[in-house]
């Protein structure tokens, strides 16, 4: 009842959220289409409320049962959007429209309704409901997460239904107020026809900020002009108790939220792989209860992500001394990007880095979630009873975790024959410049200010942004997941390390090129990373990318990259 109550709460202030905002013109124009009674808001509000429920419940369930291009959902919302602005500025086309609406809504209720424009405005709700993205706080975010896992349960729904409701009331009243507001006033009343005229066009430009994702940088521009207001809409859903219920219900344990990093005897029962998209390197599913009697390791990883990359060669030695002695193990492939979503990526990843044992594809984060995992690199040690026996976060610690694993084989009654592995442990020992992400989500390493709004726009380059910052020069267009290359455009990153990593997808299926310069001189040979030729770097595929190898030197300097080819995605800087 709590979660329920806060839920409508959270709906109810959602009106007051900048996110909203650029809905309120539109909900107001919809409901001036028709004639000026309370059907045709009523039809909106109940539209919206149910589109929006529907989607963020049911559409990953249909994704993945008929295989639906969501885009393609939201691209015929866009449409009707689009469409039932222009019938607004051409009343021609909108008395057509009317007709023909009003004939498949007959089919559904009273004969009335044909005068009402109930069902028309319920079929631009269920459009704006498709497309509106509002601002997600902790209990709207828990309902996203458990509906792309597929754990919608009867409670979940009701407490979206109890969301939704929020929502609906005010807008509703704000959409029939001011219906009945320009209706009464006498001085608009002999200008009806140019304000629905004039509301159409407000119709017709939502559809193509939807379309161009102008939206959502104006909800960010928003967000950006009124952040006390944004937090603290939110900030009541952040209670301890609300987060308690809300860690139930996703299902988080308690138990392995006290797990401590490096502890040997954690004793915990360790949760069930679910939830997996593909098995790779196997022929069959493996469930940690059918491998009781071995001890099992699990690694939770992704093949972009470079504190990962060098704890590998690790996690690969361990399975190919200790595999015929009783151990397992399971990598768990939790994608940060989208394109790592891709089984292809994956799978060139596992050739690459001679990876055999089997990897699980956690596309929906529902392994990560279950583990209560919150890192990568992580491992979980399981004894031969299916007990948590260690865990280890990050890179190091690779001694302890042998041996660790050698303990627990000699406990499970195996005979350890296998020689200690002498790998060397490359975790970096000084402080490096972080990982930096070039979209506007976790842009806080922008130079000068760390606001980075999405959009295609011209940037002017700092030759030598602030330390551990980053600037873009020429033409970018910026999403909230990475920056695309457009025309002369260019990148510089002012860092302290001794390697630079970018995380980089060519825009064609033809590759592209980027020109490393280094200190404003292009990069020498012996300073060039390992996919570095001639100064620069040819894209091949989506994947990690080396730009700088200083040989075991940890220096400061700028790199400036030149992106030849317009279209390139690059979404992040990592640094050894």
């Amino acid at each position: 009842m709590l979660l329920l109550l806060f839920a409508f709460i959270s709906g109810l202030v959602t009106i007051a959220a900048p996110c909203i905002w650029p809905l309120l013109p539109v909900v107001l124009s919809a409901s001036l289409a028709g004639e000026k009674n309370i059907w045709r808001p009523l039809g909106i509000c109940l539209g919206l409320m149910g589109g929006f429920a529907f989607f963020t419940l049911a559409l990953a369930i249909l994704v993945r049962l008929l295989h639906l291009d969501p885009s393609g959902l939201r691209l015929l919302a866009m449409w009707v959007i689009g469409l039932l602005g222009i019938s607004m500025v051409i009343p021609q086309l909108g008395a057509r429209l009317e007709v023909v609406l009003s004939r498949f809504s007959s089919r559904f209720g009273h004969p009335r309704d044909q005068r009402t424009g109930f069902w028309p405005g319920v079929l631009t709700g269920w459009a704006l409901g498709i497309v509106w993205s509002p601002c997600a706080g902790p209990i709207l975010a828990t309902i996203a997460a458990l509906a792309a896992t597929g754990k919608v349960t009867l409670f979940v729904v009701l407490m979206t239904l109890t969301y939704v409701a929020g929502v609906g009331i005010p807008l509703f009243v704000m959409a029939y107020g001011g219906q009945r507001l320009i209706g009464r006033t006498r001085r608009l009343g002999r200008y009806t026809k140019l304000l629905r005229q004039g509301f159409g066009v407000v119709m017709i430009l939502a559809a193509v900020a939807l379309y161009t994702n102008y939206a959502q940088t104006l909800q960010l521009q928003l967000l950006n002009e009124f952040p006390a207001l944004a937090t603290a809409l939110n900030g009541f859903e952040s209670s301890p108790v609300v987060e308690q219920q809300l860690s139930q219900l996703q299902g988080k344990s308690s138990a392995l939220a006290a797990v401590v990093p490096g502890l040997f005897n954690v004793n915990q029962p360790a949760p069930a792989i679910t939830g997996i998209d593909h098995w790779l390197n196997t022929n069959q599913p493996l469930r940690l209860a059918d491998l009781r009697g071995k001890v099992v390791l699990v690694d939770f990883w992704t093949y972009t992500c470079i504190n990962c990359l060098r704890t590998l060669p690790h996690v690969t030695s361990w399975y190919d001394q200790y595999h015929s002695q009783g151990l397992e193990v399971i990598g768990v492939h939790t994608p940060e990007f989208a394109f790592e979503k891709e089984t292809q990526n994956v799978q060139n990843a596992i050739n690459q880095f001679k990876i055999h044992y089997p990897v699980a594809q956690d596309n929906n984060y529902a392994t990560w979630n279950n583990f209560n995992n919150e890192y990568w690199p992580a491992e979980y040690l399981i004894d031969a009873k299916g007990i948590i026996r260690r865990t280890d976060f990050g890179e190091g610690g690779y001694d302890e975790m042998e041996q660790a694993i050698r303990a627990l084989l000699l406990e499970a009654g195996q005979t350890v024959t296998a020689t200690v592995t002498t790998l060397p442990d490359q975790t970096p020992q000084t402080r490096l410049t972080p990982e930096t992400y070039f979209g506007s989500s976790r842009a806080q390493y922008y130079y000068p200010d760390g606001s980075l709004g999405n959009g295609t726009r011209q940037f002017t380059l700092s030759s030598n942004p602030a330390s551990g910052t980053f600037s873009l020069g020429g033409s970018w267009g910026i999403a909230g997941e990475f920056a695309e290359a457009g025309e002369k455009a260019t990148l510089s990153e002012n860092f302290l390390a001794s390697k630079v990593f970018i995380i980089l997808r060519p825009g064609t299926a033809t590759g592209g090129k980027v020109n490393v310069y280094l200190d404003g001189n292009r990069i020498d040979p012996l300073r060039a990373g390992s996919d570095v030729q001639n100064s620069a770097v040819i894209l091949d595929r989506d994947r990690l990318y080396n730009l700088v190898d200083l040989r075991g030197k940890t220096e400061q300097h700028v790199l400036r990259l030149e992106f030849e080819t317009p279209g390139i995605l690059a979404y992040t800087f990592t640094f050894g």
